[in-house]
């Protein structure tokens, strides 16, 4: 199975940076019938237990009259949280909180639209990241994870990363100011980013706070067998992952002085 062999992948990488893996498989109840599905979670420990997340679904829509790959949606994410997660982990400096690099499994819904088979309190999408934030709860740890940031669609050849208005202002603004200041203000760019409905969404009604990096609306492949790798930029892949990099003693530094 495929989506199986990514996940190894993940897992063998993430390892391979001297980063802490594990796994957290789970029965997702689908429109579709019940689901095999799996979070991966790698973290580099801090010299504190609070957590400082960065996210992307590693899941591909599934299409049985087409041949999608998925190019943007999500391999582009994922590439770039695994170049993220070996840079942390190779740093030689231990960090103040600890990072975690998390990829969600269910993000896609089941059936072809968005909201077509989801009910009240059902939604078909986001299966692995409410699934993590419920443990999170279980476990009484949600106070310990102090702000997600979340990758998708961020690969485009065209970038330009607008803001979401339900993502947690300052962390936004972090972000923001710094991919600027690498000289990309051309790419994080003042206007509204509509997404309705992310894996940022469950951390946002649990009181976390969460930031979206996404191009949906300036995306026009989205969901279609054009979203293949000739849209893919590896400069834009580089910004995204130099700006969460440069982003992140910041946010540690905006948690400490805010009762962190």
């Amino acid at each position: 199975m495929a989506l199986e062999k990514t996940r190894n992948y993940i897992i063998s990488e993430l390892k391979s940076y001297g980063l802490r893996v594990s796994t957290d498989e789970f029965t997702a109840k689908t429109p579709l019938g019940d689901k095999r599905m799996a979070n991966i979670v790698g973290d580099i420990p801090g010299e504190t237990k609070d957590i400082v997340a960065v996210a992307s679904h590693y899941d591909t829509k599934f299409y049985d009259d087409m041949r999608f790959v998925g190019a943007n949606d999500p391999a582009a994410s994922v590439a770039t949280l695994l170049e993220i997660a070996r840079v942390l982990g190779n740093s030689k400096e231990k960090p103040k909180l600890t990072y975690r690099v998390v990829f969600f499994d269910g993000e896609e819904a089941l059936c072809e639209g968005w909201d077509e088979c989801s009910k009240p309190e059902a939604p078909d999408n986001t299966y692995g990241s409410r699934r993590y934030v419920s443990q999170l709860k279980a476990q009484g740890d949600l106070k310990s994870t102090r702000a997600l940031i979340l990758l998708d669609m961020m690969g485009y050849t065209k970038l330009e990363l607008g803001r979401d208005p339900s993502s947690t202002r300052w962390l936004q603004d972090i972000i923001w100011q710094a991919g600027r200041e690498l000289g990309h203000s051309k790419v994080f760019v003042d206007r509204q980013e509509g997404v309705g409905g992310d894996d940022h969404e469950p951390f946002l009604d649990a009181g976390i706070p969460a930031v979206d990096m996404i191009q949906l609306s300036g995306y026009p492949y989205w969901h279609k067998a054009d979203d293949d790798f000739d849209k893919i930029s590896a400069d834009s892949i580089k910004i995204v992952g130099d700006t969460v990099l440069a982003s992140l003693p910041r946010i540690v530094s905006y948690v400490q002085a805010n009762g962190g």
